[in-house]
């Protein structure tokens, strides 16, 4: 990334160069005939100052991104209540459960499941560890996973890595030292006090969800400081609101410099942030001091950083098999494999945080098998062959989205179908499932219809515990085909 940073200073220093010395160098020394209109004034250079704050100020958005969107889901999360049983809504280090599985009424982004009930939780480790506890779970898979506010995981507790019995794991901050106590498992430690947890239990159908409320209500948070002692923190909301950027175009770089000045980067990337004090951004930093120019320049930025990350999204990152896309190895914890694109787009942007590919694979897809675009003005079908469904250890699923990373809004309030679905998926007379896609419901006779919106959209195939050919790639999912 040091390459990278100074092959972008070379190259602003070369075109400042070029415009500060272009022109002819032969001086004028007689006046133009009358009849000839004079000559047009040269466009003065831009400032060079405003061209690297944009240079340096993309590669910033790109390396600092989880540092703006995580607050935003943070305060959201923490002090936002909008009524809806759908959105998080709960004080630090206390859960929210969804009750119910997440239907179109969400409309935060993440690409959230219909597999699984999700139970959530804003961590602040800043006065000491806290204790996460969970019931015997049988059979039934579920995960926590775990992130810092860089949106890298640190950890996992759940049926993959620490079993299903119950269990009581302490969650740690980067600054801690001190003793647990007998019979509490400590994680990996966090690099950040402020830790999002998402937890997923699975919910075989509708009617499964009642009997995964009971299991959520016997999961636990309980600051170390209280252990043992019966007592539950008071609520605590105390969390700062980002700048906002429809009335500050230098909003998310106040919000990244809050947060990264909370929150440092830890390790190798932490030199790598260092690197752009110099235009105000970082640790300890502040975008109002730096001259206008580069203010301009980072303003410019921030707008199509933003503009790259979504088109990064668009065209996917990682390996593609018939019009799908295999998520990079690094896929959950990229910023620690200095993959800072992958990070920012697939990982924060597209999902908030993301599964280690070791927990769940997700593939994804926003073409047909030509190529072209997938879109509601056609209609396609989707067929898993007789023995072909994706190896897992647990489940899978495929999922509609549209191009804002929400579920489709439909009359059946259908999002997915798989190996647990939530109704009426029927297999093919030999054994195989084939899906039928698109906004219009198909003839009569059709089975097994996920509606897609009237314009663009994209598809999620989630796979959990992968196995064998989905951990080396080497699985084929099924191409999605256009109808005539």
């Amino acid at each position: 990334m040091k390459k990278l940073a100074m092959r972008f200073r070379i190259a602003s220093g070369i075109a400042v160069a070029l415009l500060v010395c272009g022109g002819s160098s032969v001086a004028q020394t007689a006046a133009p005939a009358a009849s000839q209109p004079a000559p047009a004034a040269a466009a003065p250079a831009p400032d060079w100052r405003e061209t690297y704050g944009y240079t340096l100020g993309m590669q910033a958005f790109v390396v600092g991104f989880p540092w703006v969107l995580l607050p935003e889901i943070r305060y959201k999360w923490v002090t936002v209540d909008t009524g809806s049983p759908m959105v998080p809504y709960a004080p630090l280090n206390q859960f929210f459960h969804a009750r119910k599985l997440t239907t179109a009424e969400y409309r935060d982004g993440g690409s959230p499941n219909n597999d699984t009930l999700y139970s959530i939780a804003w961590l602040d480790l800043s006065k000491g560890p806290v204790i996460l506890s969970h019931p015997a779970m049988g059979e039934r898979y579920f995960t926590f996973e775990m992130a810092s506010l860089d949106s890298d995981n640190f950890a996992y507790v759940g049926t993959r890595t620490t079993g299903s019995k119950a269990g009581r794991f302490a969650v740690i901050g980067p600054n801690w030292h001190g003793t647990l106590p007998a019979g509490v498992v400590a994680l990996d430690r966090a690099r950040t006090n402020s830790v999002l947890m998402l937890g997923r239990t699975l919910v075989k159908d509708s009617t499964d969800a009642a009997a995964v409320n009971k299991i959520q209500d016997q999961y636990a948070l309980t600051p170390l400081a209280l252990w043992g002692t019966g007592r539950q923190a008071p609520p605590s909301r105390d969390v700062w609101a980002p700048s906002d950027p429809k009335t500050d175009r230098l909003a998310p770089w106040k919000t990244m410099n809050r947060a990264m000045t909370e929150d440092p980067p830890i390790g190798p990337q932490a030199a790598i942030i260092k690197s752009f004090a110099e235009i105000g951004v970082g640790p300890g930093q502040d975008v109002t001091k730096v001259d206008a120019a580069t203010q301009r320049g980072l303003e410019r930025a921030a707008v199509d950083g933003m503009k790259l990350l979504q088109a990064t999204i668009a065209g996917g990152m990682g390996k593609k098999v018939n019009g799908w896309t295999y998520p990079p190895p690094a896929m959950g914890r990229a910023g620690l494999s200095d993959q800072f694109l992958l990070r920012a787009a697939i990982q924060t942007l597209a999902g908030i945080i993301s599964n280690d590919t070791a927990e769940a694979i997700y593939m994804n897809t926003a073409v047909d098998f030509s190529g072209a675009k997938l879109t509601g003005a056609s209609s396609y079908v989707m067929r898993f062959a007789p023995g072909q469904a994706p190896p897992v250890g647990a489940f899978w699923s495929v999922t509609m989205y549209g191009m804002d990373n929400n579920f489709v809004a439909n009359p059946a309030n259908r999002y997915k179908f798989g190996s647990f679905p939530s109704g009426d998926i029927k297999p093919d007379a030999d054994g195989g499932m084939t899906l039928n896609i698109g906004s219009t419901q198909p003839a009569a006779g059709a089975r097994n219809w996920l509606p897609a919106p009237a314009g663009e959209f994209y598809l999620v195939l989630r796979t959990y515990l992968p196995e064998g050919a989905l951990l080396t790639q080497s699985w084929v999912p099924p191409a999605v085909t256009r109808l005539p």
